[in-house]
């Protein structure tokens, strides 16, 4: 371990962190995908490079998973082989280093049939530690009908489901030429969630642990305007209790929780739903340790708090990480 970047956290569980393999990266370069997102580039990833940041950083176990664009780009069976090969990869990661990484499988949608079977093999064959979602599969947000088969396969086995955004399906009208990462990310988590909680998602799959990334986007700032809504234009049902909705899920702080997310998402949930997130390679290991030093040092939290949010919450999700 370096003496020149001592570690940060202690022992830190990472729910949100990424991996890209070399089938991956050529799979996103042949779809014209080497700047997804209008991220500037495909960042390097090895898993040696990935333990190295970790080991500075104080991380013991990284949870892996796939970023945007996902896995499926344009054609079915392309995806169903692509996201085959990336969880098999992802698994041997894991089997290489015991202890030291977790596996988010990826789903080959919107072909709902193909991602059933593949979320099978997943946690039967590869003994993954959850699923990764996307906020929308070409336009088809999480919540809708589409997605019920998956949701009650989740439902059935007490899944982990990990969102992760991705850009609009409008995205070259509202990312007004920035990456969409800046802006179009948290506004879709935004909507991916708050339309999980309006369509009875959250209600009807309350065995489903959901993860939402980047300290909830913009949904503390917004949560009472969709509850309000959601109260006063009933229509005659039962109105959706959002509040209680997403007070429920976890909440990674990934990105920039400080100096103005973390105080708000706490107002929105308890601190037994934070979890640690890096966003490493996206977010560069100089940056990850400069954002751990934040989250170690702040007084927003005190020290249980913080060594929940950054190992014990993980464990509850992932029992397995414990031996």
């Amino acid at each position: 371990m370096s003496e020149e970047y001592p570690p940060i956290l202690d022992q830190a569980i990472d729910v949100h962190a990424h991996y890209l393999t070399q089938t991956y990266r050529q799979a996103c370069e042949a779809a014209g995908q080497s700047q997804p997102d209008g991220f500037p580039m495909l960042p390097e990833w090895s898993h040696e490079a990935a333990l190295t940041v970790m080991d500075q950083v104080g991380v013991a176990t990284a949870l892996l998973s796939i970023s945007s664009p996902g896995v499926h780009f344009g054609n079915d069976e392309a995806a169903r082989i692509l996201a085959r090969r990336v969880n098999e990869e992802g698994a041997d990661i894991v089997a290489i280093h015991p202890g030291r990484f977790g596996l988010l499988a990826s789903l080959p949608l919107p072909d709902v049939e193909s991602a059933l079977a593949e979320l099978v093999y997943a946690f039967e064959q590869l003994h993954v530690d959850g699923i990764a979602l996307l906020t929308h599969y070409q336009g088809h947000y999480l919540g809708n009908t589409l997605f019920e088969p998956i949701m009650a396969e989740m439902n059935r086995r007490h899944a982990v489901a990990v969102l992760h955004p991705t850009s609009p399906a409008c995205w070259e009208a509202v990312s007004l030429g920035h990456p969409r990462p800046m802006l179009e990310f948290p506004i879709d988590t935004t909507r991916a969630v708050v339309n999980l909680a309006l369509t009875g998602t959250i209600d009807r799959y309350p065995n489903i642990r959901f993860v939402i990334p980047h300290a909830g986007g913009a949904l503390p700032v917004l949560v009472d305007r969709v509850h309000s809504f959601a109260t006063i234009f009933s229509a005659g049902q039962q109105p959706i209790d959002v509040l209680t909705a997403l007070r429920g899920l976890y909440y990674d702080l990934a990105g920039t929780p400080l100096p103005r997310a973390l105080p708000a998402l706490l107002t929105l949930t308890e601190p037994d739903h934070l979890l640690y997130g890096s966003d490493f390679p996206f977010t560069p290991g100089p940056l990850v340790q400069f954002l751990a030093a934040m989250l170690a040092t702040t007084d927003i939290l005190d020290e249980g708090q913080r060594g929940a949010m950054l190992r014990n919450n993980a464990l509850r999700l992932f029992p397995r990480l414990q031996l």
